[in-house]
C-alpha cells in the first residue's frame, strides 16, 4: 500500500464534495510528473486530499478504488485518471504552514514542488500526518 497527496481547488472539487458524493473520478491532471504518479497508484492505496488556493489545508483521506486508466476528459494526449472514494475527514485538518514547519513533512513534494498536483507521501510522512491530524485509517 502506498500513500499519495492529491491537491484540489475547493471551488472546483472540494473534500466536502467527495464526502457528499462518496466516489469520484480524479481526472483533468495535465502535468507529466503528476500523470506518472497517477500511473503508479494501485487499488487500495490511500490519498490525502489537500485544498489549495486560499485554504491550503489537508482535509481528508480517500481510498484509490481502481487501477489507473485513460483520462476520459482528455481530448488529446496520453493522460491518466483514477477512481477514489472518501474514507473520512481528518479529525484535525493540517495546514500548509504546519506541514512546512514540521520535520519530516517539510521534505514533501507539497513543499518543494508546490505546483505538483499529485505526489507520493512516504510511510513515515503518512504516519506523522495522521498523528498530527488525530486520525486513524
Amino acid at each position: 500500500m502506498s500513500y499519495w497527496l492529491l491537491k484540489t481547488e475547493p471551488e472546483e472539487f472540494s473534500w466536502e464534495r467527495l464526502e457528499s458524493e462518496k466516489k469520484a473520478q480524479w481526472t483533468g491532471v495535465r502535468n507529466f510528473e503528476a500523470r506518472n504518479n497517477i500511473r503508479k497508484m494501485t487499488l487500495g492505496d490511500f490519498a490525502f486530499i489537500f485544498h489549495t488556493g486560499q485554504d491550503r489545508i489537508l482535509m481528508g483521506i480517500a481510498k484509490i478504488t481502481s487501477e489507473p486508466y485513460i483520462d476520459p476528459t482528455a481530448e488529446k494526449g496520453d493522460w491518466a485518471a483514477i477512481d477514489l472514494e472518501a474514507v473520512k475527514p481528518l479529525t484535525r485538518p493540517v495546514s500548509l504552514e504546519e506541514i512546512r514547519n514540521t520535520y519530516t513533512l517539510n521534505t514533501m513534494p507539497l513543499i518543494s514542488r508546490e505546483r505538483l498536483s499529485v505526489s507520493p507521501v512516504t510511510d513515515a510522512q503518512a504516519a506523522l500526518l495522521l498523528k498530527i491530524a488525530k486520525t486513524e485509517i
